[in-house]
């Protein structure tokens, strides 16, 4: 029998490992992904936790008694979010002004729309020859139908869709619930947590996944949370200096809304562009326009080039895996197509030595 050649063995090899990786993730990752978020929160608060844990040491009769750092850690978390709560609560205040404002402006701008689609409306008729009004009543049927449409819906939309609202809710509680209290077992049980890593015979792997994992998620956390902040200053900024009232609230959503990978700051700032150049004001659409471009350019260069220099892969191939994670896993494929195809590389070239030489390599990556 003619054995297989090592083109074979070693295309057999990288389909094999990137079906488990491909398994793993779909099936298995789901289930442990709240203890592994739960995991890098607890490695973020050892530190500190560790540096008060032995500040706060005493002697009593011979024992040295410290507080545990599960409960520092409960304790941090709880300022952590008192914290965050409290720049949620600036911020919002700064929010509801600039939304107030929009609303007590509301009137007059849908004013002006009605006015802008009136003179279109009558530009139209004079244009095709149509009756005076013709296209202005075609215009508010649609109108009207769509309100009609919308009240008929919107209903028993909501009684339908009202439990599943109310069981998501429910789950996203629990799971909140469920990684504090991880975070903080993690943090107390993390000593042990690394001697049975460290003790296990599959302890190579662990350290190989480990490291992926906490490499290519800092890189596409910092990307994105980089990425993100400088779409909000360079669009708050941009409106700032052309003058429009809401520049920080229209900053900070059009920056979260570019965050999602299915629509972008496109979807807000061309349509804009385009209905004020519709409108003559030229230098305020040129202006958008150019908001546009510049957060467009920093996004692709951001993205490809950062993240594929910290993680080890070329912007090609970082553009190429994050395409096929998102087709393959939806937004969260953003992150694991990278740390896939990493860890299908790592796993192919550690194993290909035995795999595709016949044997004569150990069978340990580690020897």
């Amino acid at each position: 029998m003619v054995k297989p050649s090592r083109k074979l063995k070693k295309t057999l090899l990288i389909l094999g490992v990137t079906g488990a990786v491909y398994l793993s993730f779909r099936y298995l990752l789901p289930l442990v992904i709240p203890f592994l978020i739960a995991y890098v929160f607890a490695l973020s608060l050892r530190p500190s936790a560790l540096w008060i844990e032995k500040k706060t040491r005493f002697i009593v009769k011979g024992k040295v008694i410290s507080i545990p750092l599960a409960v520092i850690g409960g304790v941090e978390i709880i300022l952590f979010m008192i914290a965050l709560g409290i720049l949620f609560y600036v911020g919002g205040r700064k929010l509801l002004m600039e939304a107030r404002l929009l609303l007590q402006n509301l009137p007059a701008i849908l004013e002006g729309m009605d006015h802008w689609l009136m003179d279109n409306c009558s530009f139209a008729e004079r244009f095709l020859k149509l009756p005076d009004g013709y296209a202005v009543e075609i215009v508010r049927d649609i109108i009207a139908g769509g309100q009609t449409a919308i009240r008929s819906r919107i209903m028993p939309f909501l009684m339908v869709n009202s439990m599943t609202i109310m069981k998501w809710i429910v789950q996203a509680t629990v799971i909140i619930i469920i990684l504090l209290i991880a975070t903080v077992l993690s943090l107390q049980e993390m000593d042990d947590i690394r001697e049975r890593r460290d003790n296990s015979m599959f302890r190579f792997e662990y350290a190989m996944l480990g490291r992926r994992l906490t490499t290519v998620g800092s890189a596409w956390l910092k990307t994105q949370a980089a990425i993100m902040l400088f779409t909000m200053v360079v669009c708050s900024s941009g409106l700032f200096l052309l003058g429009n009232p809401y520049f920080i609230l229209f900053g900070i959503g059009i920056g979260l809304l570019d965050a999602l990978p299915i629509f972008g700051t496109g979807t807000v700032l061309f349509p804009w562009a385009l209905f004020s150049m519709i409108n003559k004001n030229w230098k305020y659409g040129i202006g958008l326009i150019i908001i546009y471009v510049i957060c467009y350019f920093l996004r692709e260069i951001m993205e490809a080039k950062i993240m594929g220099g910290q993680v080890g892969l070329t912007p090609l191939e970082t553009l190429a895996s994050m395409y096929v994670g998102l087709q393959l896993f939806g937004l969260l494929g953003f992150i694991l197509g990278p740390i896939g195809l990493l860890i299908v590389e790592d796993i192919v070239e550690v194993y290909e030595g035995w795999c595709c030489h016949d044997g004569k390599e150990s069978l340990d990556p580690e020897e």
